[in-house]
């Protein structure tokens, strides 16, 4: 099956060769928001927890912890509403060994005024494409779009030994904005390692094969591989309290320089820090701090078979300068009964 659509995919770059090709910057930058109001609250470090239904976005080799199905939901309000982002995620275990997951995201700005058709003369009511002293919007001409990012991720994991994990996501992308739209595919690959009881390592490596996105005006865009690594050290302070440090680091290849944390040529580097501590396995405070500069903050509880987790960022910058703040709200729902258990 993989092979088929690796096969697939080396086609699909034949057919657009001929077009306009860039690896661009920032082409794939809304796949790198995350999900999930736990991770989210922990500056979206996760890639070496990655233990429920939202790891298959930041490591899907960590889908083989889940031992009953999951289902999640989520909503984000970003910048005071203007952009709302959405995902729902399910994971299902197959035996002893597999489990496969699907998630979707949605990144939107709806309700643009469309106004190039909208300027004309005031005197004669004729459309015109150049503003001059007898110029006007014409309200009844303005019309509306949407700005739509679509990720659809098709994740499969393998546990190998007590220690070892792998996974894998399969992922299509579709972008749209006015009337121009675009298509993409790409891969990452995973791998999980638990080297103690305590310390738990983490790898992916997204886009792996450099992910095209072809747009509808012959434009083609390729994402970069980034490569994300990780570190999770969890200990019991006492009986009932858990505290889970963990680092993530992402390593860029854009050359992106000055929009990174620090850089070694064209190489980037930009780091993720978290902190969870649970009491008694229900309730649970995180905080955190991410790639792009916000401090992140977090609670959670978990109902019987119910985990609700929010979050809260905040960017570090002054009052007058700041972006608004984001809120993040997430459910995940676990069928844990002994006959959906692995």
């Amino acid at each position: 099956m993989l092979k088929n659509i690796a096969l697939a995919a080396v086609l699909l770059f034949s057919i657009m060769v001929e077009a306009q090709t860039v690896a661009a910057k920032y082409a794939g930058e809304f796949l790198a928001i995350g999900v999930g109001g736990r991770p989210a609250g922990m500056g979206g470090a996760f890639t070496a927890m990655a233990n429920d239904v939202t790891g298959a976005y930041y490591n899907p080799a960590g889908l083989t912890q889940i031992n009953f199905p999951q289902v999640a939901l989520m909503y984000d309000a970003q910048f005071g509403n203007l952009v709302n982002y959405n995902y729902a995620g399910v994971a299902l275990p197959y035996g002893q060994s597999y489990t496969f997951g699907l998630s979707v995201m949605r990144l939107g700005i709806d309700g643009i005024d469309d106004t190039r058709h909208a300027l004309v003369d005031k005197l004669t009511g004729a459309v015109i494409t150049e503003i001059n002293d007898n110029a006007r919007i014409d309200q009844s001409k303005v019309k509306q779009f949407s700005n739509q990012d679509w990720a659809f991720y098709f994740s499969g994991s393998k546990k190998y030994s007590d220690n070892l994990s792998l996974g894998v996501n399969v992922k299509l992308i579709s972008r749209s904005i006015a009337e121009y739209s675009a298509f993409g595919i790409g891969f990452d690959v995973a791998g999980l390692y638990k080297a103690s009881e305590a310390l738990t390592l983490g790898a992916t490596l997204q886009d792996a094969t450099t992910t095209l996105v072809a747009w509808s005006t012959g434009r083609n865009e390729l994402i970069t591989p980034t490569l994300k690594v990780g570190g999770l050290y969890k200990t019991a302070v006492f009986n009932s309290l858990t505290v889970a440090p963990i680092l993530d680091l992402d390593v860029r290849f854009e050359n992106r320089k000055f929009a990174s944390t620090f850089n070694v040529g064209p190489v980037s580097f930009d780091p993720h820090a978290g902190l969870e501590m649970v009491y008694n396995k229900v309730f649970a405070v995180r905080a955190g701090y991410n790639d792009v500069k916000q401090f992140t903050f977090g609670a959670g509880i978990k109902l019987p078979k119910l985990n609700i987790d929010y979050s809260f960022a905040r960017f570090a910058l002054s009052e007058e300068d700041r972006l608004p703040d984001t809120h993040r709200v997430s459910l995940i729902l676990t069928l844990e009964e002994p006959r959906f258990a692995r």
